[in-house]
């Protein structure tokens, strides 16, 4: 007989009138002939009762020598059920245990894979029973029933879990996520899908919802199949730009038409860098994050060789970090895909605004959380960090002694509201370092001013918001990684001015106005915002298009080995 829990199974009441009545019914049997053996659904609910056990016992659960992983999930939902079966019924007609299989199955267009969920087995089983059922004599045995139930039960919470949280506990593979997920009750959606006869409608209501996680989906169908047959790779070699001639446009051409940038036969010549050519490679550098400049250099040789299947890991990578965050992120939202370089602005799920950003280093790494903008300053201040003051101010300050003057940066002795402000030239900071510095470093308003002249502020444990610039050159790099940590974005002044639509008071030209005179000040928003500060490094566009990113931050590898792991169990 199959293993089925650690340690002795405890009998229950169920269990026990079920052994009593099948004694009385032997003798029965020898005195008064043949009695009609139990119910499927009978059999089956005194198995789950031996299995399960009653409250307080604990314990792993095992089916078939397979550990049963929503075994937290799983008990209460039979103890509430007071034991009774959910996809056994009488007749053995297993509709809905087949719609279920069939509903696990489509979870490989979500990048999870229906293993995970016992639908071998699951599958297997159905067609034992069903089997044995059709036989003119046939016995369909209790313990494979129960077998079945359980496996369909355990598939459900589990899959479902990893539908509505997640399959990978973000948490664990990099530690600068700090976003609360959605809280499901997956008995609940479970008992709800059984009592309107709808299973594949419950376990789909734990998907993410949004339009971009439907495109992604879509975008893995796709390039699932283009990963069985791959596409070409680009050579290395010079750079190429129209007007070139060789053999490698011919290699160029191939690889944007594999890709679907460029229509086969648009030229007369394949080894000519026409202006169709041209086209078609500046589409490819815009959806990959590149430079639009329809010059073939290193960067986009890197991404024209990475291959089908490498797109498909990134895909589903990406699938799985829409099932980490909440399905509601707000009527009105702002959102930094940090990945991607851009701060967009969203209502009703439609991007209303958006612009260029500047994200943390890839060792001062913008972190992923979500927080509610509450104020904007104008002409801020900027309180540096200790850490920011002895790794990067300290530095230019022992070249330059006036460093600290020319960027209007003053010390103050101690971080208390009206310390007094010291003169650095007197202090003798070979006494100090990062740990022990008592001094606080804040530079005025100003030109130089590293937050530049309007700061968003959405509080938050980081020490993160977005803020203008005064470096305004480096939006125009394709790879913007230069900040400490904090969002610098290209147009403040359109995010403020959509901010304080709803105040009548700050118009736009008054907003201008004040930004003239070097005095902080600070704005009070009528209608805070949520923020959501994620990482996408593949996501559609307004076209239904997919985009892809570099990974900045290296951490896809890292989710598509924990993707690969064994399923765990629902929290």
């Amino acid at each position: 007989m199959p293993k089925m829990s650690i340690g002795r199974p405890r009998i229950g009441m169920t269990a026990l009138l079920f052994l009593f009545a099948a004694a009385f019914a032997a003798v029965f049997i020898t005195s008064c002939g043949a009695a009609p053996p139990p119910k499927p659904s009978e059999s089956v609910r005194a198995l789950l009762e031996t299995r399960v056990g009653g409250e307080g016992t604990a314990g792993p659960i095992y089916c078939r020598n397979d550990r049963i992983c929503g075994s937290n999930v799983l008990p209460g939902f039979y103890r509430a059920r007071d034991f009774r079966p959910a996809w056994i019924n009488d007749g053995l007609t297993l509709e809905e245990a087949a719609f279920c299989a069939a509903a696990l199955a489509l979870v490989s267009e979500d990048g999870l894979d229906p293993k995970n969920y016992h639908l071998d087995v699951i599958e297997g089983l159905l067609g034992e029973i069903r089997a044995e059922a059709g036989k003119k004599h046939g016995q369909v045995r209790p313990e494979d029933l129960a077998d079945l139930e359980m496996l369909l039960t355990d598939a459900f919470l589990l899959c479902g879990s990893h539908l509505a949280h997640g399959q990978v506990n973000p948490e664990t593979i990099q530690s600068e996520w700090f976003i609360k997920g959605r809280i499901e009750d997956l008995a609940a959606v479970l008992e709800k899908g059984m009592a309107s006869g709808n299973i594949a409608g419950a376990l789909d209501s734990l998907r993410p919802h949004h339009a971009v996680y439907a495109g992604l989906k879509k975008a893995f169908r796709d390039y699932g199949e283009i990963a069985d047959r791959d596409w070409p790779g680009f050579p290395s070699g010079p750079k190429l730009e129209k007007g070139a001639q060789g053999a490698r446009i011919k290699d160029l051409r191939d690889t944007l038409e594999a890709r679907g940038y460029l229509d086969p036969g648009e030229t007369d010549d394949p080894l000519f860098f026409d202006a169709k050519l041209e086209e078609a490679l500046k589409d490819f550098q815009r959806r990959h994050g590149l430079e639009p400049d329809g010059i073939a250099g290193s960067a986009v040789a890197a991404a024209l060789n990475v291959s089908a299947a490498g797109r498909l890991t990134q895909i589903r990578a990406n699938l799985e970090r829409w099932r980490w965050i909440p399905r509601d992120l707000g009527e009105k939202y702002v959102m930094i895909n940090i990945a991607g370089f851009r701060v967009g602005v969203f209502e009703n799920g439609r991007e209303v605004l958006s612009m260029p950003a500047i994200v943390g280093t890839a060792y001062r790494r913008t972190p992923e959380f979500s927080g509610k903008m509450t104020y904007i300053e104008l002409n801020p201040t900027w309180t540096i960090p200790t850490k920011l003051v002895w790794q990067d101010i300290m530095p230019k300050y022992r070249k330059d002694i006036f460093y600290l003057v020319d960027h209007g940066i003053r010390v103050f002795k101690g971080w208390e509201k009206g310390a007094p402000e010291i003169d650095p030239d007197t202090v003798d900071w070979s006494r100090y370092s990062a740990a022990n510095m008592p001094f606080m470093f804040r530079q005025d308003p100003g030109p130089l001013n590293s937050l530049g002249k309007i700061k968003f502020m959405f509080p938050n444990k980081f020490d993160v918001y977005l803020h203008d610039t005064p470096n305004r050159d480096l939006f125009n790099r394709a790879i913007r990684t230069f900040s400490s940590g904090c969002i610098r974005i290209e147009n403040p002044l359109g995010l403020a001015e959509y901010l304080l639509r709803d105040d009548p008071v700050w118009t736009r030209e008054k907003i201008l106005e004040a930004l003239e005179y070097p005095t902080t000040r600070v704005i009070v928003l009528r209608n805070p915002i949520p923020v959501h500060m994620l990482y996408w490094t593949a996501w559609l566009d307004d076209d239904g298009r997919i985009q892809f990113r570099e990974d900045i931050y290296k951490r896809d590898a890292a989710l598509y080995r924990a993707l690969e792991e064994r399923a765990s169990a629902p929290e």
